[in-house]
């Protein structure tokens, strides 16, 4: 059996340049240290602030951003190490309502508050 046609309907034909991730976007810079005792992952399009409390960041400058990796991928980061991860804002209104149920990151990016619980 063979593939389609050339040109058939539905045929995905890839560029031969490399995909640029986020082009344009503004991006930042966190370290990141994981204090617990288990890995943790934190996937592409979650709101970066509201990750695992076991990650230690400067979680006021990541508030309204999400990892700046590949849709559908994840960073994991391992007990005891610390890494530098490249953040992107979030589109559109920037509120990722109901992520962690403490509530500490309800409103939006540019409001100011709490962001510990």
């Amino acid at each position: 059996m063979s593939g389609p046609a050339p040109g058939a309907p539905g045929e995905v034909i890839p560029g031969a340049e490399p995909v640029e991730l986020n082009p344009g976007r503004p991006r930042i810079a966190v370290t990141v240290v994981n204090t617990g005792d288990r890995p943790v992952q934190v996937g592409s399009h979650y709101h970066f602030a509201a990750a695992n409390p076991a990650l230690e960041f400067d979680r006021a400058a990541a508030r309204g951003h999400r990892l700046d990796v590949p849709a559908g991928t994840a960073v994991r980061f391992e007990p005891g190490i610390t890494r530098e991860v490249s953040l992107v804002p979030l589109a559109g209104r920037r509120v990722v309502p109901g992520l962690r149920l403490e509530g500490a990151l309800e409103g939006t990016p540019d409001d100011t508050g709490d962001l510990d619980g």
